[in-house]
């Protein structure tokens, strides 16, 4: 199914700044490979030989479908991808600008890895290049910071804000018949009807039913996210969602060793080391763990660093009515965990703790992140909004800090709650530790860098830590370590609640960059050629079908 270009799509140019052509040269090359060695090769597979053949049947259409979502993605964060993949005269270029959706290296600040190009807009191109905050901010439009529009300029050179379902119809389109069509294939009836809704929000920007439908679904083998996500690539405002696409194959087994868990969700929040107004959202009860293998990424969540889990849905009101679920991606997570974190453990970790960097503690803290994702607060107390548009381009680092010390502050409840053991609350400890070392490589372009950042300091500041100069690794403070999860937890919950932007501001500007101690430690890590992310090699080929 080809895809004529739309007269609106036309006018979403590249927000690149151009400044001046030169050809690659050996040096600048090398740079490139040395910066495409920083991802460790991943081949995406899973076994799929339990489905049924009309699941089985699916899976290249909605790759095609997620494909969609990957062009559409292509054009919110440079432009055009064609114009750039004949521009780049150099295949390490070209490669790594697949990589990172652009010319602008992800780990290094979003500045330009070619020649010929300025740092990357901080709105991407969610915006006119040209647009100052001071002239968005005086303009008088009740959808401007609807997280499914985009803004462009009229031929009398004013603001109007173009919404997605008429930006990208035409994507949408095809999206809409890739989803018909492997509904028709569904034989478990809520996947079918989640398909049919998912087709409808795309084309009405309206996602309730489709978040409903999606909740609705338990016992599908087979999920499929396809649509405008998190707003984490808005640097300018944090306003504008981005496209992403994850196609997952569940492990039923998995996910029912963790349902126990999703059912303390509300006992959980009641826990929470802060005043009563601060805990009072009652999350859904139909809070849900699931356990999947990632068979494609595609769009935002493909871009730079990998995402290992998830949790939907984000609409507060949602959430409230029908809970959440967490999506952890088993097969990314062991990747990252075999080949980044467990060699960083083993290089900074003291000899007395390196026992405790294990998988199963990286994968519980991860969806215990996801779960906190849930908890908390999602309105102000003040009844004033919700947190997100509160803190506003703040949110997206507040919130992965908060999470992950969440995380630390549920595993140390279910301890106390006789759930877990001393060992298991150790392990987590310490692996928590060392995956502040491995998310502080992706420096301050995303949220999870600069959440990693963050963690550090305010550990350094509580002495949660210690660091043996003899040998330049870490030893964990349990007992500290604990009081200043719960300390932390509590400072931000409280912030997030007051919807403080100001405050938000200072602490990130206070904790938020890298230390002279920790960018040391990081150059050790990279001087041994540990990889910093994954990069996936992915597709039917690798998929037995």
């Amino acid at each position: 199914m080809k895809r004529k270009k739309s007269l609106v799509i036309s006018i979403i140019v590249s927000a690149t700044i151009l400044i001046g052509c030169q050809p690659a040269d050996t040096e600048y090359q090398e740079q490139i490979i040395e910066r495409i060695n920083q991802y460790e090769e991943v081949i995406l597979t899973a076994d799929l030989s339990w489905l049924s053949q009309s699941e089985r049947d699916m899976i290249p259409i909605l790759i095609s479908a997620a494909d969609v979502i990957d062009d559409i993605f292509w054009i919110q964060s440079f432009g055009d991808k064609d114009f750039l993949m004949e521009f780049l005269d150099d295949p390490y270029a070209r490669e790594y600008a697949m990589i990172n959706y652009g010319p602008w290296g992800r780990l290094e600040g979003h500045t330009p890895f070619y020649h010929s190009f300025d740092d990357k807009p901080l709105g991407a191109n969610f915006y006119p290049p040209d647009m100052q905050r001071e002239e968005f901010n005086a303009w008088d439009d009740t959808d401007k910071r609807s997280p499914y529009s985009i803004i462009r300029r009229a031929p009398s050179g004013d603001l109007v804000s173009i919404p997605y379902a008429t930006a990208f119809a035409e994507q949408y389109e095809e999206i809409a018949h890739y989803l018909s069509m492997a509904a028709e294939l569904a034989d478990y009836k809520p996947f079918a009807n989640y398909l049919a809704a998912l087709s409808l929000a795309l084309q009405t920007d309206n996602y309730s039913k489709s978040d409903r439908a999606w909740m609705k679904m338990k016992e599908n083998n087979i999920d499929f996210i396809a649509r405008p996500l998190d707003t984490g690539e808005d640097r300018k405002f944090g306003h504008k969602a981005a496209h992403s696409s994850y196609l997952v194959v569940k492990d039923h087994e998995m996910s029912s060793r963790l349902e126990h868990f999703a059912d303390m969700i509300p006992q959980l929040q009641q826990r929470l080391p802060v005043p009563g107004r601060y805990k009072s959202e009652v999350p859904g009860s139909g809070s849900e763990i699931f356990v999947y293998d990632a068979l494609y990424y595609a769009g935002h969540c493909n871009a730079g660093p990998k995402i290992i889990a998830l949790h939907l849905p984000h609409d507060p009101e949602i959430q409230q009515e029908v809970g959440t679920r967490s999506m952890q991606l088993r097969n990314v997570m062991e990747a990252k965990f075999d080949e980044i974190l467990k060699p960083i453990g083993n290089m900074m970790i003291h000899e007395d703790q390196k026992e405790y960097v294990q998988f199963d503690a990286f994968f519980h803290l991860t969806a215990f992140h996801e779960i906190a994702g849930g908890l908390g607060i999602s309105n102000t107390v003040d009844g004033s909004g919700s947190v997100r548009d509160a803190l506003r381009e703040y949110f997206g680092v507040i919130d992965a800090t908060n999470t992950d010390l969440m995380a630390l502050f549920m595993m140390n409840q279910l301890y106390e709650m006789g759930e877990l053991t001393e060992e298991q609350l150790h392990q987590a400890f310490v692996t928590s530790f060392a995956s502040v070392m491995r998310s502080s490589r992706f420096g301050t372009a995303g949220a999870h860098g600069t959440a990693g950042m963050m963690r550090f300091n305010f550990f350094a500041r509580e002495e949660a830590f210690s660091r043996c100069q003899a040998t330049n690794t870490y030893l964990v403070d349990f007992e500290k370590m604990k009081q200043a999860v719960e300390k932390l937890v509590e400072q931000l919950i409280v912030l997030q609640g007051d919807g403080d932007y100001d405050a938000a501001k200072e602490m990130i500007g206070s904790y938020g960059s890298m230390s002279e101690t920790l960018q040391g430690d990081i150059n050790r890590i990279n001087d041994e050629n540990i990889p910093v992310d994954v990069v996936f090699e992915q597709g039917l080929r690798h998929l037995d079908l």
